[in-house]
């Protein structure tokens, strides 16, 4: 075991953190200790500070690991960062089939066959009026 390192239950308890979310912070890349030769997680003090940082800015700025985790995504493929950059900048465009008083119906619809494609259908807001009536 390398001098100075904690095993994954003591750095839980040196953090704070539990053992089940180093892992998760380790699955997502924020935080990644090494290995011992048998395959054990060593933190040494570089992986401490990273996990001290983490919480202070998660607490500071109001934000969840899993923003951190896509902020990480976004810097490492450049072809989501490009699509989430472009998709912010896009204005709503309705449809040139679609007249104005329509396009809320069509967006409607067009949540709703997604839903039903994920398995999730919900019923159609005119649906539950009339099942009330």
């Amino acid at each position: 075991m390398e001098r100075g390192a904690l095993t994954i239950q003591e750095a839980a308890q040196t953090t704070g953190w539990s053992a089940r979310m180093l892992r998760y912070i380790e699955e997502t890349g924020l935080v990644v200790p090494g290995r011992s030769p048998s395959g054990y997680r060593l933190y040494g003090p570089a992986e401490l500070q990273r996990l001290r940082t983490l919480r202070h800015l998660l607490e500071e700025f109001d934000v969840e690991l899993s923003d951190v985790g896509f902020a990480l995504r976004m810097q490492r493929d450049q072809e989501l960062a490009d699509a989430v950059g472009a998709w912010l900048l896009a204005p709503a465009i309705r449809p040139g089939e679609v007249s104005d008083s329509g396009w809320l119906a069509y967006e409607q619809d067009k949540h709703l066959q997604l839903l039903a494609a994920a398995g999730r259908t919900r019923p159609r807001h005119h649906d539950i009026e009339e099942e009330t009536a």
